[in-house]
């Protein structure tokens, strides 16, 4: 008697189809944003059928987060001996991912849809600014130990004035300097006490 032969518990997951899927939703919300982008729509554009995307992602919320994260590069924690060394790195990095026309014009989806759209905010919190916030934790805690920062410096609070001021300069100029020298300077005032 022979063995039965056990069935696959389905098809592998493609990466192609993946990858086409994550494009195509970052074409359709450039194009016609968010609000009237539809799964159909993308299934269409990727040339998936709307299985495929469901079997991934639970809504559109969650595909649009994955799609915007998928323009992101790996958090990196920069250990230069210093913190403001530190610091200065991820300045120099975030300019270098955010302030290109693609991701200004992203960073305005975000802000709108997250206005609108507390699912998409929470997805978004969960997937992008948390683990971004806990990498940051790390940069605070050894400048602690180096005596760089006072003890009670409050690193959520540090990393979301970093993210405010960076989206204030970003959207309204304040300054003829650039960038990097305007979040760089604000946070020293911050940071002196």
């Amino acid at each position: 008697m022979s063995e039965p032969v056990k069935s696959s518990p389905g098809r592998p997951r493609s990466i192609r189809s993946h990858q086409a899927i994550l494009k195509a939703t970052l074409d359709l919300l450039g194009e016609v944003g968010y609000e009237r982008m539809s799964i159909e729509a993308i299934a269409a554009r990727a040339e998936v059928g709307k299985p495929t995307i469901y079997r991934r992602y639970a809504s559109k919320e969650e595909l649009v987060a994955d799609a915007i994260e998928s323009l992101r590069e790996e958090i990196s924690i920069p250990d230069t001996g210093s913190f403001w060394g530190d610091l200065d790195l991820i300045i120099e990095s975030a300019a270098k991912t955010t302030l290109t026309p693609l991701n200004r014009q992203l960073k305005a989806l975000i802000i709108s849809t997250a206005s609108t759209n507390p699912q998409f905010a929470q997805i978004y919190w969960t997937k992008y600014l948390q683990p971004r916030r806990q990498a940051f934790r790390v940069v605070i805690e050894r400048a602690k130990t180096r005596n760089e920062v006072f003890a009670d410096t409050d690193s959520d609070l540090i990393f979301d004035l970093i993210s405010g001021i960076s989206l204030y300069a970003q959207i309204f100029q304040p300054t003829s300097e650039p960038w990097e020298a305007y979040v760089r300077r604000a946070l020293e005032l911050f940071l002196r006490r």
